[in-house]
């Protein structure tokens, strides 16, 4: 069993930015792929980025490219999401998901089997 604990969220002010990290433990962790999703109030949780914990490919949402970065220290077990020029939209809880073996897209919520608690982004305008 893997547990994942985020932290880094809170309240900054469009344009700012923020960098989530997300600590990965377990008896032994390995993992094939770690994604960060969002759920905004009233809306289904969404990718937001993913990265190959091995192979290091990345992958972003759209509405991140460019202003979102994920990485990782494997010596840490520890993956990160720096996020620069934030706007309103990107507030939401903010969520670290572990794919400990390949089961599919990166894209999907479901293809991922361990979630870490969320911690809170806030925009203000």
């Amino acid at each position: 069993q893997v547990q994942l604990v985020e932290s880094g969220g809170g309240l900054v002010q469009a344009g700012g930015s923020l960098r989530l990290s997300c600590a990965a433990s377990g008896r032994t962790f390995s993992s094939y792929r770690m994604g960060w999703f969002r759920q905004a109030p009233g809306k289904e949780r969404e990718f937001v980025a993913a990265i190959r914990w091995n192979a290091g490919n990345t992958y972003y949402a759209d509405s991140v490219k460019g202003r979102f970065t994920i990485s990782r220290d494997n010596a840490k077990n520890t993956v990160y999401l720096q996020m620069n020029s934030l706007k309103p939209e990107d507030t939401a809880v903010y969520y670290c998901a572990a794919q400990t073996y390949y089961s599919g897209s990166y894209y999907y919520p479901a293809n991922y089997n361990s979630w870490g608690q969320g911690t809170q982004v806030t925009v203000s305008s």
